[in-house]
């Protein structure tokens, strides 16, 4: 059984704001363990030398929801709503990391995919982990990872996929947006002192707003790294949670202050897939209206339909919901309005059960 914890204020030197005192937040990260069940590096692909991908699971009945996460970011971002989802439907949880694949130096849209598209015995890591015959698949995806999973349902080589959610997934807004990420990516800092300055800077600067979750989803975003240089950000990605402390499993690397010298850099130099990123997005559109399962879009804004999902949703082709202003990471700023919606869908299309202890 695991407890999940929460934002909690710790002790510290009292700020003076209009006359009143305030705690400092607690920007110390957290442990994947208080979210998920289990992480595992799985093997997959055509040979026994197969590519490895870490994946965090949780669960063990009902529907399998694989996460698929956006562009820099882990499969650590779907950690508090996996806590949320659970808590809703019975339902199975598989988040991967995208970037741990074997072609660690090319972001291409092929080389994303391949960890679900490869057929073949472990071929891909849902054959790796539950063999010819897994459960019941929901494939649900946040900006790139939304369109991974648009692309491997209208591939259809999960035989077992019965829904798709997609999460801020728009052709249209996200080809005119990805001009001013490069802008983003040049002004946001290249190190850390610490780890808690980083997730302090992500919730300050409103890269994550929901602080619970920027405290484990960082610790997948950034690496520690001895040596400031050019060289350090060019490095092959490991695993992404060598920053929690091997050993008791907590995260007791919690600052880095123990070592002057060290500090933490981006895992993955995003600005250098920016020739990929067109690709990462054409024809997302038009193959998710084509696409045969129930779907449900969850868009951060209205404005962000282009047209081609505007007509097919006045047309009733696929559920939406607009959640409230709350940036492009929706899924970790406002963990429980998606999971409900989430749940809400696989309800309605009677892809999961409600948890006993909800249900009316």
């Amino acid at each position: 059984t695991h407890t999940h914890t929460h934002t909690r204020l710790v002790p510290a030197e009292p700020q003076h704001v209009g006359g009143e005192r305030r705690c400092r937040p607690d920007y110390s990260p957290v442990s994947w363990r208080e979210y998920f069940d289990r992480m595992e590096d799985v093997s997959a692909g055509p040979d026994a030398n197969g590519d490895v991908y870490r994946i965090y699971t949780a669960g063990d009945d009902g529907p399998l929801l694989v996460l698929l996460h956006g562009g820099g970011h882990s499969a650590l971002s779907w950690a508090v709503f996996t806590t949320a989802i659970g808590s809703r439907v019975s339902c199975r949880v598989l988040a991967m990391d995208l970037r741990g694949h074997g072609e660690r130096r090319t972001m291409s849209f092929t080389a994303l995919c391949a960890p679900l598209r490869a057929t073949g015995p472990k071929a891909n890591v849902i054959r790796a982990c539950y063999g010819e015959t897994p459960p019941p698949i929901v494939l649900i995806g946040h900006g790139v990872g939304g369109a991974i999973a648009v692309h491997t349902a209208s591939n259809m080589v999960l035989p077992t996929a019965t829904g798709l959610v997609v999460i801020d997934v728009v052709e249209g807004s996200a080809t005119e947006a990805l001009h001013s990420i490069q802008n983003f990516l040049k002004e946001r800092p290249k190190s850390f002192k610490s780890m808690d300055h980083a997730i302090e800077w992500s919730v300050n600067s409103g890269q994550i707003t929901n602080l619970e979750s920027a405290k484990v989803s960082m610790v997948g975003q950034i690496k520690r790294s001895e040596v400031v240089e050019e060289a350090a950000l060019d490095d092959p990605v490991g695993p992404v949670t060598d920053v929690v402390v091997e050993g008791n499993g907590e995260s007791d690397d919690r600052s880095g202050d123990k070592d002057d010298e060290s500090v933490y850099v981006w895992r993955v130099d995003l600005s250098k897939s920016e020739k990929y990123w067109d690709g990462w997005f054409r024809g997302t559109s038009n193959l998710f209206l084509a696409c045969n399962l129930p779907k449900l879009m969850l868009l951060a804004g209205i404005d962000r339909l282009d047209r081609d999902l505007t007509i097919g949703q006045m047309q009733g082709r696929f559920m939406m919901q607009v959640l409230p202003p709350s940036g492009h990471a929706v899924h970790e700023n406002k963990p429980e309005k998606v999971a409900e919606a989430v749940a809400s869908f696989l309800l309605r299309h009677k892809l999961a059960e409600a948890r006993r202890e909800t249900s009316r």
